[in-house]
């Protein structure tokens, strides 16, 4: 992984959100895009200081949502990080993004308008810019990545799966892939789908804890310019996907045993076994139940307190497929600088998790593991190394 591009809650671009997540602040604020007193849960983690225009022509304003936006200057940055704009033969060059569910502000204000004036109204952008895989599509147009792409759904876990996605079209021919998730559904239609899902939280996210009552939304994400390894002489290189694995947990399995299975798959994928690994990122659902389950997967796996284990989402809230991505962000970054990031909020932690929590944790690191879970039994993790 050669290039990082970030806009989250507590920043945009790459390293102003680190320095923030080391920080410990917090981006999760009171909901102020709309009259959300209605709801009964009112606060999101949301982007501030963002500028479309700074990065979309005004050709493409109108044919995009604020996602497709958010995303197209992750990738600008991710890039130029990379140093990797124009530097590849076009079909070389290969897109591959998660989403949770496409445009909804586009969506939302487009339906709006036909039902208040009629189809004649709506407008021909609706056929795309609402569509899952439009972000894929649009950083394809954009830098004249005719490689092969596609786009990969599976809620949160997605996010993970994509960069499985993404490996597997480096050892197909690709020479340069650009994949993470930049994810916003933060909107009334959006929030309505937030709240139906029984999972949020109506004051704060403190997954794990012993008052942790769900979990915040947010928007924001991470994109991440992945090359083989035999191209990436001279570049820098922030780590490696060494592994990945996807479960399916049935309704009649115990709760976690889908985690711990992706969590063994994806060591065994990498070479590596439970002690090689030196930082864990958890899923983190914030819901008691959920919490749990990936307890007892952890314990399981490595014991009790048996390996640090980082929360860094407790900044930002959840930002659906863009959650993984931005947890591979996190874990490039703690191998990188040696340190681990904190978890912000949390009152009542398990004993038998070692969270890091308020303070940043100096620490030795070569291998992190990263766990996501998406609605329907998704589950996903992928291992990096530096």
């Amino acid at each position: 992984m050669t290039g990082i591009g970030v806009l989250s809650p507590v920043g945009i671009g790459v390293d102003e959100h680190w320095a923030s997540v080391l920080e410990g602040r917090c981006g999760i604020t009171e909901l102020d895009r709309w009259d959300a007193s209605g709801y009964p849960a009112g606060r999101a983690g949301l982007v501030s200081g963002f500028d479309p225009a700074e990065h979309v022509s005004p050709r493409l304003m109108p044919q995009t949502d604020h996602m497709t936006r958010m995303t197209l200057a992750a990738v600008d940055e991710a890039l130029q990080d990379a140093g990797r704009i124009g530097t590849r033969p076009e079909y070389a060059m290969s897109v591959a993004t998660a989403a949770s569910a496409g445009g909804y502000e586009f969506g939302q204000r487009e339906l709006g308008k036909l039902w208040s004036q009629g189809p004649g109204h709506v407008s021909a952008y609706q056929s795309f810019a609402w569509f899952y895989a439009v972000n894929t599509g649009q950083i394809s147009i954009r830098h004249g990545m005719r490689g092969p792409s596609g786009v990969v759904v599976a809620d949160d876990a997605g996010g993970l799966d994509v960069l499985a996605q993404a490996r597997r079209h480096l050892r197909r021919g690709s020479t340069l892939v650009v994949t993470g998730a930049v994810d916003s559904n933060v909107c009334p239609w959006g929030w309505v789908a937030h709240l139906a899902g029984g999972r949020v939280s109506g004051e704060r996210y403190r997954p794990f804890d012993a008052d942790a009552d769900g979990s915040i939304p947010a928007e924001g994400g991470a994109i991440l310019v992945i090359e083989p390894d035999g191209e990436v002489d001279g570049t820098q290189v922030y780590g490696c996907i060494a592994g990945h694995a996807a479960t399916f947990e049935g309704a009649s399995e115990a709760p976690g045993s889908a985690l711990g299975r992706a969590a063994e798959a994806a060591l065994k994928d990498a070479g590596l076994g439970p002690s090689d690994v030196d930082l864990v990122l958890p899923d983190a659902a914030g819901v008691p139940a959920l919490d749990q389950a990936e307890r007892d997967a952890l314990v399981g796996l490595f014991g009790r307190r048996g390996v640090p284990v980082a929360v860094p989402k407790t900044a930002t809230g959840r930002v659906s497929a863009g959650t993984g991505p931005l947890d591979v962000v996190h874990a490039l970054l703690a191998l990188r600088d040696g340190v681990v990031p904190p978890a912000t909020g949390l009152r009542q932690p398990p004993d038998d998790l070692d969270l890091v929590l308020d303070t940043p944790r100096p620490a030795a690191l070569s291998t992190a593991l990263v766990l996501a879970r998406g609605r329907g039994g998704f589950h996903s993790a992928v291992v990096v190394t530096r």
